[in-house]
Parts: structure tokens; C-alpha cells; sequence
């Protein structure tokens, strides 16, 4: 999707500049958060929590949702078109909570308002979104992030020290995955459009796994991906779960898959297993990361009421197990904070997306090699 050229491009308020000294307090920051689905939700109440942070705009279609977070939260500024809060409300950062395919025009016309940007996952439909995402972000001198908030889990936290710690020693296989007994989310809405959506169970749910694995890994590159996808569930009907379905639209087609797996080949010569799936004859649905290392395994779960981290490895020549004290999950509430960190450090040149982008590009590389059945090499 192009950015949108009637979209605005008024200068930012003075307070989205960064300061120029760090001994003076740095004002609050006055948020907006577009969308009230149940991620802007999430969104919403991290913003009114934050200490240094006004809550001051939202942005919806839906009128009793607005109505509904405004009172609740006492935001008087309410806004049924996104472009009219951008413009008004002098904002200096938003949240962007909407559909997939939105991503990138109200992103880029945040950015170009001076306004930083925090978006849900995905980052956008396509790579090519993302990319132009990015370049905004690099042109306004704003902050670009991605809401990856399954990578603040408490136990994600604690396995990341395990890695950090050396204890598994040199990781050369990792496998995750994230996969459902009956989770399509709105059959016969945007998700399950190829053009809205970008893709099905791998760009909605497997980019979760997918970031926290290679977060854990180090952040290494992704070289080359070889990938399948399947569609037997939603093409019957089958498989759909209650959420999103609020906008389902009689007769839409099923244009995405329920399930994919991907072979990453990474940087090093290690390699990455990931699995997402919607809908499976499974007992019930899991998530799961597993490390293999010189040294030492981990395996995370959770799913099925029964969440575990274990670290398999030898002391003095004898097995054993290890499992790590897990702090408090951070959530939504954890990446707002970060975010917010961000635009109030200043150093902004560094927070552009990329990350994301990168992201973005691996899904594609998927993608293009379940369509031609053959591993396909990521750009440099």
C-alpha cells in the first residue's frame, strides 16, 4: 500500500524535539492511541499507567468503544477519523492498533506529523510497507517500533539471562513454534484476505515466535528460508475461534494458509525450525521454543494450563535440570514503557524499524518459497 498523500503533514508539537539538555526534566508526553480492538485496548491502559506519560487522544470507528475508554480513562479528545487527531491533537507519540493493511499509511503520516510511532505487529501487509515505514521514520528524525509483546514474558526474560550466562554454551538449533487446536482469527474478515492481511497463522501468530527466538539467538541473520504452507482447515470453515469476527463479511474467501512451517538457515551455520498453526488435531494449543546447544538444552512451553522453562544440562559429569525463578510477564505495558524510554532518551537515530523490517523480510523470503517450492536467499 502507498502512503496516503492527503494524509498530514503538519510540524510536530515542540515537545516531540529532543532535548537538548539531560539535566532538564523532560516534559510529559502527550499519547493518542488509534484503534480499540483488544491489542489498542492493551495500548490504551499501558499509556494511562505510565508516570510520565498524558493519555490525551483516541481514535476509533466504533463509537462505544470510544465512548467506552474515553470515560473510563477521561480522554475528552475522541475521534472518529484518525487524520483529524493527527492533525489536532498535538501529539507526541501514537500507537497504531489497527488492521494489518493500515499499518503503513497511518504510520507514515504520523511520522511526517513529527509524531513517533509504536505499532502493533505485524509491522505491515508486505516488506515493501515496511521498508517505506522505515525510510519515513529515517526522514522525520522519529521513533519507529513494533509492539512484540510476547518477547516481555517473564520466563522469555529469564531464558535470555540462561543464554546470556553462557550456560548452553554455543546454540547451533533452535525450533519454535506456535500452534492452535481452533484459533482462526475472523473467518471471513481481513484476516484471512491475502491483500489485508498479508498472510495467515505464519505473519499473524509465527512473527511472535519467529521474534522472540531470534531475539534470544543474539539477533543473528536470517540467510536463506525454505518454507511451506498449507490451507485445510479455513477453506471449509473449520477452525475459526470467536475473536475479530465482529466484521465478517458473508461468502469471503479463504485466501491464506492455517499453517506453516519454515527452515532458516542463520548466520554462523546455525539453523531455526519455526511452526505456526491456526488449527491442528492437537490435544491444545502451544507455544514452544527449544535451544540446542554445545553445552546445554532449554526447553520454554506454555499452553494447556501448564507453562515451564527447564534447562537440560551436566554438572560434574552428571545430567541435570535447571529451572530458572520467572519474573512477572511484562506484556503490552513492558513495550509501551520501552517505547517510551526511547523517545525520551533522544537518541532517536537508532529506533527506525529496522529491526522489524527485518522481520518483515524473513515472512516474505517464507512466503515466496512456499510459492515456488524452492529456498529462497534474503536480501543483504
Amino acid at each position: 500500500m502507498t502512503p496516503d498523500p492527503t494524509a498530514s503533514a503538519a510540524p510536530g508539537p515542540a515537545s516531540a524535539a529532543a532535548p537538548s539538555d539531560s539535566s532538564i526534566t523532560a516534559p510529559r508526553l502527550r499519547a493518542g492511541v488509534i484503534g480499540l480492538g483488544w491489542a489498542g485496548q492493551q495500548h490504551v491502559a499501558a499509556y494511562a499507567a505510565h508516570p510520565d506519560v498524558d493519555l490525551v487522544a483516541l481514535s476509533a470507528m466504533e463509537e462505544h468503544l470510544l465512548t467506552r475508554f474515553g470515560d473510563e480513562h477521561g480522554v475528552e479528545l475522541r475521534y472518529p477519523d484518525w487524520r483529524q487527531m493527527l492533525a489536532e491533537a498535538e501529539l507526541d507519540i501514537v500507537s497504531i492498533a489497527t488492521p494489518t493493511f493500515l499499518h503503513s499509511t497511518m504510520a507514515i503520516a504520523a511520522l511526517e506529523a513529527g509524531i513517533h510511532v509504536l505499532t502493533e505487529k505485524p509491522m505491515a501487509e508486505n516488506a515493501a510497507n515496511a521498508e517505506a515505514m522505515v525510510e519515513a521514520s529515517r526522514r522525520a528524525g522519529r521513533v519507529l517500533d513494533v509492539s512484540f509483546n510476547h518477547r516481555r514474558r517473564g520466563d522469555v526474560t529469564a531464558l535470555a539471562g540462561v543464554v546470556a550466562s553462557g550456560v548452553l554454551g554455543d546454540i547451533y538449533y533452535a525450533k519454535t513454534g506456535w500452534i492452535r487446536r481452533q484459533g482462526i482469527p475472523g473467518l471471513g474478515t481481513w484476516f484471512t484476505k491475502a491483500e489485508s492481511s498479508g498472510g495467515g497463522a505464519l505473519v499473524d501468530i509465527g512473527v511472535h515466535m519467529l521474534d522472540m527466538t531470534l531475539h534470544l539467538l543474539g539477533e543473528p541473520e536470517v540467510l536463506t528460508a525454505s518454507a511451506s504452507t498449507h490451507a485445510e482447515f479455513g477453506p471449509r470453515g473449520r477452525g475459526g475461534s470467536g475473536f475479530g469476527v465482529s466484521q465478517q463479511e458473508a461468502g469471503a474467501p479463504f485466501e491464506v494458509e492455517d499453517l506453516a512451517t519454515a527452515f532458516l538457515r542463520l548466520e554462523g551455520g546455525s539453523t531455526l525450525l519455526l511452526e505456526s498453526s491456526w488449527a491442528q488435531w492437537i490435544p491444545h494449543d502451544l507455544c514452544y521454543v527449544t535451544l540446542y546447544g554445545s553445552e546445554g538444552g532449554a526447553t520454554l512451553e506454555w499452553g494447556g494450563g501448564e507453562d515451564r522453562l527447564i534447562i537440560h544440562t551436566e554438572v560434574e559429569g552428571m545430567p541435570a535440570e535447571i529451572r530458572p525463578a520467572i519474573g512477572a510477564d511484562g506484556g503490552h505495558a513492558a513495550a509501551v514503557a520501552s517505547f517510551v524510554a526511547d523517545v525520551r532518551s533522544g537518541d532517536w537515530a537508532g529506533h527506525d524499524g529496522s529491526l522489524a523490517l527485518r522481520r518483515a523480510q524473513v515472512l516474505e523470503a517464507c512466503y515466496a518459497s512456499a510459492r515456488t517450492s524452492a529456498e529462497v536467499t534474503l536480501p543483504a
